[in-house]
């Protein structure tokens, strides 16, 4: 019986893409809607261009709260009917934004989805815990983080094409096919990994004594408050980059395929991260790449009010791409060193570190967004000044 389940259960290889394709669900149903928002805010009645984001910051919501809930009831349950709850839940969204006549029908679509993808975005972290730890398991993310983050890549590509011949509920539609297929092969081929012996009751008080346990681990808290930080300026870039690139730069529909340029930066920062972290560690690529987004900020800054508050496009992104491959280098580190510690807490470990990362991110981002004046101001400034408090908050983790 043993020898079955180990012949049956997938390679390294399919392991990380099976991984990799639930949790890229998140950043697909994100980033496919970018081109989509300024016809969505004419369709609905939408009158400020900056609400326009909800659409994006309101899945971020979905998934801060749904990350709670699915965390501990991976723990009581198992990891995959869990991860079936929230598909079918993120199925349900979908289907009531297709069919949302008015705005605040969308946002309530939208949350539905970030609930429901919270699943699959929390548990998956718990699936690599169960197998994996230290070095190995940060290798493990990066790899994870690459496919993942190569999505945005295609996605606003991809949404502009289904734009291009239907409307833009049928962007929805197709959220709700791909669900479908990757839902299908986790369920095949994936093993559980938490066996019957291991799993724990689900209560608000474990919850709360799981939260505490973070709370009072340095390492712990101090890289979730670390990931959402940082995690917020990128937020505040991604919910501003429709705009920036659209309006402030008037490029029109070319817009997909600057966005994957950028993209392709945090992908291979992530690729390339697999192996700098097996030479030089996860905290001192943490530290490293937190000064180079300080500086860069500075820097750019400094030009662009020499400039009167002019920025050429040319040179916004070069430093776009520096600063968000420097992010791609924070993203796997510091997930992996948030839940280093953790290990008895896999499931409901990573619920919390994910929910107050969101929590945080969400916040902070929201902000950011919601300052968009025009110009790419905003977005520089909110990448100095969490990058500056993140490298305070890395320097007191690692005073201990």
């Amino acid at each position: 019986m043993n020898h079955k389940a180990q012949r049956a259960a997938p390679s390294f290889a399919e392991f990380v893409i099976i991984i990799s394709s639930m949790m890229s669900l998140t950043a697909l149903s994100i980033d496919t809607m970018l081109p989509a928002l300024p016809m969505i805010g004419s369709d609905l009645g939408v009158r400020s261009a900056n609400d326009r984001q909800l659409v994006v910051s309101t899945i971020f919501l979905g998934i801060a709260i749904g990350q709670l809930f699915f965390g501990p009831l991976s723990d009581r349950t198992g990891r995959k009917p869990a991860i079936y709850t929230g598909y079918a839940v993120y199925i349900c969204g979908a289907l009531l934004s297709v069919f949302a006549g008015t705005f605040p029908m969308m946002l309530v679509g939208r949350l539905l989805q970030g609930i429901g993808v919270s699943a699959p975005r929390a548990i998956t972290l718990a699936l690599v815990r169960d197998r994996y730890k230290g070095r190995t398991m940060a290798r493990v993310m990066s790899f994870v983080m690459t496919v993942f983050i190569l999505v945005p890549m295609i996605a606003p590509t991809l949404g502009q094409a289904i734009l291009s011949f239907a409307g833009w509920r049928s962007i929805f539609i197709v959220f709700i096919l791909i669900a479908m297929v990757t839902l299908t092969w986790f369920a095949i081929r994936m093993p559980e990994t938490l066996a019957a012996e291991d799993r724990a009751p689900f209560s608000l008080k474990r919850i709360t004594a799981a939260l505490l346990e973070i709370i009072r681990n340095r390492t712990a808290i101090g890289y979730t408050v670390a990931s959402g930080l940082i995690h917020g300026a990128f937020l505040g870039y991604l919910n501003s980059a429709q705009q920036i690139f659209q309006e402030h730069y008037t490029l029109g529909d070319r817009f997909p395929l600057i966005f994957a340029i950028i993209s392709f930066s945090l992908g291979f920062a992530s690729f390339l991260n697999a192996r700098l972290v097996m030479r030089f560690g996860m905290r001192f690529l943490v530290r490293r790449a937190l000064a180079v987004i300080f500086a860069l900020g500075v820097v750019i800054l400094a030009i662009f009010l020499l400039n009167s508050s002019i920025l050429p496009f040319w040179v916004f992104m070069i430093y776009i791409m520096m600063t968000i491959f420097c992010v791609g280098i924070l993203f796997g580190n510091q997930n992996s060193l948030a839940m280093e510690p953790l290990g008895h807490l896999a499931g409901i470990g990573a619920a919390v570190v994910g929910s107050l990362q969101t929590f945080i991110s969400m916040t902070l981002g929201t902000l950011i967004g919601r300052n968009f004046n025009g110009t790419v101001l905003p977005v520089i400034i909110g990448f100095i000044v969490l990058s500056g408090i993140t490298y305070g908050v890395v320097h007191w983790i690692e005073k201990k």
